[in-house]
């Protein structure tokens, strides 16, 4: 989670989807990475934000899961898996609104904007909707009001 100045949050609509939906950046660790070292490295493949314009906050604890609805299983990530588990750190963004670069080498998202923290659960894809939910109540701390 990518938290400027004003208390809003990055989202961006995905590329591979032609839904209204907004979601946070998110990705996989690769092999012998950490989840910290992932999450920065996912952060500046997705939004071109880099390490140096962002601190840590706060590291959710534990780990987040959905599933993927019915309709979804076996045709999404070819078919490979039926959900994810998650872990969530939440960044201040320490740059400006010309640091986030979304035409990155490998794209991930068409748009991109920043929200409050409430609305986050109004505008994911319905099966991620609980899952922004815990989030947010795990960096309700640091969100404000």
């Amino acid at each position: 989670m990518l938290v400027n100045r004003e208390g809003l949050v990055f989202v961006g609509q995905r590329l591979d989807s032609t839904l209204e939906a907004w979601q946070m950046p998110q990705g996989g660790i690769d092999p012998g990475e950490d989840a910290l070292t992932a999450a920065t490295r996912e952060l500046w493949e997705e939004t071109g934000v880099a390490p140096d314009k962002v601190e840590l906050v706060a590291e959710a604890p534990g780990e987040f899961t959905y599933d993927l609805p019915p309709e979804l299983i076996g045709k999404v990530w070819k078919g490979k898996w039926r959900g994810q588990v998650q872990r969530w750190f939440l960044f201040r963004f320490l740059g400006e609104d010309s640091d986030v670069d979304i035409r990155t080498p490998h794209p991930e998202f068409r748009a991109w904007r920043w929200i409050k923290p409430a609305e986050l659960p109004r505008v994911i894809v319905p099966f991620k909707r609980q899952l922004y939910e815990d989030v947010l109540a795990a960096f309700a701390g640091h969100l404000g009001a």
